[in-house]
C-alpha cells in the first residue's frame, strides 16, 4: 500500500481506517489487484492512497500516480472540450452536427438532418450502442463515422435514452472539425495541461508508462492476466491517466470551471453540462434516486443528496468518479479488473461517512448478489448445453465457407478446417461450434475481447444457396445482416470470357457479351440489354431486375453450354447456340 502525506482534516483521518478495511475486504472478494482512490473537498486533496499490486506477476505495488485507463470518465472530458467552444462561440451545440461535418449520415434521413451535437452528448440520437463496430479498435473516426449511415436505429431521436459511445465519436470529429486539431491535442492543451494532468490516449502510451496498471479478467473465479485492448471510440473512454491527476479535474469541475484562480470555462455551462436532461433509469436500492444524463455527466440522489459523475468500464477496469456538489465533495477510484464494483462501495461509504451518515453495507449486499450469481452462471452454462437441439445443417460444409460483408461491421470470413468451420471477424479469429441446422456459435473465449456464443445463422436464396449470414451484434435490432460476397468462377476472367456467346430458349436467342472492363451484358431478343453482377460459382444476378439470376453451366466437354434463368416463377434452360459462329 502507498499514500500521499496525511491530511490534517480531521473526518478523514477518522474514516479512513474503516476505509482501508473494507477497501482489503472488497479486493479480496472481486480478485481485485489494485485499486486507488483520491478525495477532495473545498479545492483540496484531502487524501490519494493505493492499495494492491498493480502487476501482480512483477509484484509491483500501486501508487496514486498509477495510470489506468479510466474508460467512459473520458465522456465527461470530451463534452467539456466542446462545453469549451461553445464558451468561445465556434460551436453551437443545439444545431444540427451536419453544419459542421456534412458528410455525416444515420440511416434515416430526417434523423441526419436534425441530429444536434447535444443530441449526441446526451445520448438522446436514437442509435443503440452497436459496440461491436468500434471495440476492435481497427477502425479510424472517419470509418466509424461513415458506418453510422448503415446501423440501425432503435427509437426516433429525443425519444428515449440510448447509451452511445458512436455518438462520441462523432463529437470527437465536430471539435476537430472547428479547431483544426485532433481531439486528443485539443484535450491535451485544452484541459490536461492547463489543470497538469498527465495524460495519454492509445493503449502503446498506456502500456510504455513507468507505472501503469495491468488489467485483469476473472472467470468462473480465477482471475488471469489480459492485453491492453485499444478503444476505438477515444473521446468515449480512452484516456488514461492516474487518480491522483484526476483529483485536479474534481477540483475543476466542483470550483465551477476554475483551477488555481483561471477560469477555463463558465460555471453556467458547467450547470448546463450537469443539469439532469434525459432520464435514463433507476435503481434496485432505495438509497438511489432516478439517474439522469446531462451532457457527458450522470446525475443521481443518494441519500437525499444531489450526485453527478460517471462511471467507465472496460476490459481489465473498473473506474468511478462521483461528485457532492452541495458538500464541495468529489471522490474517485480505479481498479484494474473489469466489472468489479469496488469503486462504487469505497466511494459510498466516502459520501456516507463525511455526510454524517452510518455507511450502508454496501459490501455485504453486493457479495451476497456476486455469489449468487456465480452460482446462477453455472446453471445457466448447463441449460445452454442441455437444450441444444443437434440438428445437423443442411448443406457440407464448404458451402458455407466465403466472404460476408456489411457497409458497417465489415467482413466475416468462413472457412472450413477439416469436420468444423472457422470464422475470421476484423481482428478475430476462432472455430465455430455446429448449434443446430444452420445456425454455428462463437466460442466462449473468457480472458479475451470475444462475442462470446454469438450466434451465426445462414441463410439461403430461393435455389438453396448459402446467400448470407446473419449475427445479433446489437440487441436492440434485428440481427446485422452479411451478405455473401461473389466467388467462385463468376470472379474469374477467363470464365467470364467463356461464358459469351449466343443462348436460345425456343425462339427467343440471348446474347452473352463482355464489356470492356470484363463485366457480362445480356441482351435477350425484343428486350433491353441487362447487365450481370457476379453472384457465386457460375451464377450472376440480373442489375436490373432483382430476383433473377443468370447460371452459366458446362456440359460434359468442359464447355460451357447451357444458361439456366433462375427467375421468381421458375426455372428455364437455354441452349448455346451452335449455329452462332455462322450467324448473321
Amino acid at each position: 500500500m502507498s499514500t500521499e502525506p496525511a491530511t490534517t482534516d480531521a473526518t478523514i483521518a477518522a474514516l479512513t481506517p474503516g476505509l482501508d478495511a473494507l477497501a482489503a475486504e472488497a479486493m479480496a472478494e472481486w480478485q481485485v489487484p489494485a485499486a486507488t482512490i483520491a478525495i477532495v473537498q473545498n479545492g483540496e486533496t484531502v487524501l490519494v492512497k493505493a492499495y494492491g499490486q498493480r502487476d501482480v506477476e512483477a509484484g509491483l505495488p500501486a501508487t496514486p500516480q498509477t495510470h489506468f485507463t479510466i474508460c467512459s470518465i473520458t465522456k465527461t472530458f470530451a463534452a467539456t472540450g466542446l462545453a469549451m467552444l461553445v464558451d468561445e462561440g465556434r460551436l453551437d451545440w443545439t444545431k444540427p452536427v451536419r453544419d459542421y461535418v456534412p458528410e455525416f449520415r444515420l440511416h434515416d434521413a430526417i434523423a441526419t438532418d436534425r441530429i444536434t451535437v447535444r443530441d449526441l452528448l446526451c445520448h438522446h440520437s436514437g442509435l443503440p450502442r452497436h459496440d461491436w463496430i468500434w471495440m476492435l479498435g481497427d477502425l479510424s473516426r472517419a470509418e466509424m463515422l461513415a458506418a453510422t449511415r448503415h446501423i440501425e436505429p432503435s427509437r426516433d431521436i429525443r425519444t428515449e435514452f440510448q447509451y452511445s459511445n458512436l455518438g462520441y465519436n462523432i463529437a470527437s470529429i465536430v471539435a476537430e472539425r472547428i479547431t483544426g486539431l485532433s481531439w486528443e491535442e485539443l484535450t491535451r492543451t485544452r484541459i490536461a495541461e492547463p489543470l497538469q494532468m498527465p495524460m495519454t490516449f492509445t493503449v502503446e502510451e498506456l502500456a510504455a508508462t513507468e507505472d501503469v496498471a495491468v488489467p485483469y479478467l476473472t472467470h468462473r473465479e480465477q482471475r488471469q492476466r489480459t492485453k491492453f485492448w485499444p478503444i476505438g471510440a477515444t473521446a468515449a473512454g480512452g484516456i488514461n491517466t492516474s487518480v491522483a491527476a484526476l483529483a485536479n479535474w474534481m477540483k475543476f469541475l466542483l470550483a465551477g470551471g476554475e483551477f488555481q484562480g483561471k477560469r477555463l470555462l463558465s460555471a453556467s455551462l458547467l450547470r448546463e453540462m450537469q443539469m439532469p436532461r434525459v432520464h435514463d433509469g433507476g435503481s434496485e436500492f432505495p438509497e438511489f434516486g432516478e439517474s439522469h444524463y446531462g451532457l457527458g455527466f450522470g446525475s443521481t440522489i443518494y441519500r437525499g443528496e444531489r450526485v453527478v459523475g460517471h462511471s467507465g468500464g472496460w476490459i481489465g477496469f473498473s473506474t468511478l468518479m462521483r461528485l457532492v456538489p452541495e458538500r464541495n465533495l468529489g471522490v474517485a477510484v480505479f481498479c484494474n479488473v473489469s466489472g468489479a464494483p469496488i469503486p462504487s462501495i469505497l466511494i459510498n461509504y466516502v459520501i456516507d461517512r463525511t455526510s454524517g451518515k452510518e455507511p450502508v453495507p454496501w459490501l455485504d449486499r453486493l457479495r451476497d448478489l456476486h455469489r449468487k450469481g456465480l452460482v446462477q452462471q453455472a446453471i445457466d452454462e448447463e441449460q445452454q448445453t442441455a437444450r441444444r437441439k443437434n440438428a445437423p445443417p443442411s448443406h457440407d460444409l464448404s458451402d458455407y465457407a466465403g466472404t460476408y460483408q456489411h457497409p458497417a461491421y465489415g467482413r466475416i470470413e468462413i472457412t472450413r478446417r477439416g469436420d468444423n468451420l472457422h470464422w475470421a471477424y476484423r481482428t478475430l479469429s476462432a472455430e465455430l461450434a455446429h448449434r443446430h441446422y444452420e445456425t454455428f456459435e462463437v466460442p466462449r473465449i473468457p480472458f479475451e475481447l470475444n462475442p462470446d456464443r454469438l450466434a451465426i445463422t445462414f441463410t439461403t436464396d430461393r435455389d438453396g444457396n448459402v446467400a448470407s449470414l446473419s449475427a445479433q451484434f446489437e440487441v436492440l435490432v434485428p440481427d446485422i445482416v452479411f451478405t455473401r460476397a461473389p466467388g467462385g468462377d463468376c470472379m474469374d476472367a477467363a470464365f467470364r470470357t467463356a461464358c459469351t456467346g449466343r443462348y436460345k430458349h425456343g425462339s427467343i436467342r440471348h446474347v452473352v457479351a463482355q464489356e470492356a472492363d470484363g463485366a457480362l451484358t445480356l441482351k435477350p431478343d425484343y428486350q433491353p440489354l441487362y447487365h450481370l453482377r457476379p453472384y457465386q460459382g457460375g451464377i450472376f444476378t440480373i442489375v436490373e431486375l432483382e430476383g433473377f439470376r443468370l447460371e452459366f453451366r458446362r456440359g460434359a466437354s468442359g464447355a460451357i453450354d447451357e444458361l439456366v434463368f433462375h427467375q421468381p416463377n421458375g426455372t428455364f434452360i437455354a441452349q448455346r447456340d451452335e449455329t452462332e459462329a455462322t450467324a448473321p
